[in-house]
């Protein structure tokens, strides 16, 4: 007979799974889009092999599906709602750990300052792309962008931001985003943007949780 114990241990399957950060750093990847296991490895700093060995234990625990296209697997998430439980567990890390709020503190710290970049919330932005008020910048790799972005966003990826710079407005201020809210590519593109003379500010999000709270992608 099933008893509630058991239950809890099935449960407790996915909190394993959730229990790694190279797994969850797997699991951001893919909130972007569906990608092979190269490319999940590349983006995470994993080799092949260790991607496969961490993605397999994320599909035994039903977090994510697989797909064969031609020779590669392709790999995505079972259910937007994986997102949310990400933003979850985020949250009750950074209300409840000493630690988490120091090492946000330490990732978001400017070079010259100890303040930490003053980022736009999803309300703040909403409004300020209703209003025409603001550029938004993508600095994800050109395949995310592609996968689905927000509305009218300009894709430059960190790496050819200076080569790019007559594709950003001066006369308005620009928010950029990335994967997420421990994204640092878009911490860094700000900080480079703001020495060259642009207003700019980070989006405290990413693609997947403004996607998730149902608001406007393309």
């Amino acid at each position: 007979m099933t008893s509630q114990q058991d239950l809890f241990d099935t449960l407790a399957q996915v909190a394993r799974a959730l229990g790694n950060g190279h797994r969850l750093a797997l699991l951001e990847r893919l909130a972007q889009s569906s990608a092979a296991v190269e490319t999940l490895a590349t983006a995470t700093d994993l080799s092949i092999g260790n991607a496969s060995q961490h993605l397999q234990q994320l599909r035994r625990a039903g977090l994510v599906t697989a797909s064969r296209s031609g020779k590669q697997m392709i790999y995505r998430l079972t259910d937007e709602r994986i997102i949310t439980l990400l933003a979850l567990l985020r949250q009750v890390a950074e209300t409840n750990l000493a630690e988490m709020e120091r090492l946000v503190s330490q990732l978001f710290a400017e070079d010259d300052a100890s303040e930490a970049l003053e980022a736009v919330s999803s309300r703040e932005l909403l409004a300020a792309l209703e209003r025409g008020e603001v550029a938004l910048l993508d600095v994800r790799p050109a395949d995310e962008y592609q996968a689905g972005h927000l509305p009218e966003a300009i894709n430059i990826p960190l790496e050819q931001l200076e080569a790019m710079l007559d594709d950003l407005p001066r006369d308005k201020e620009i928010v950029a985003y990335c994967r997420g809210p421990y994204c640092a590519l878009s911490h860094e593109a700000v900080q480079r943007l703001r020495q060259l003379g642009y207003r700019v500010r980070r989006f405290e999000e990413g693609y997947p949780e403004w996607k998730a709270a149902g608001l406007p992608v393309m």
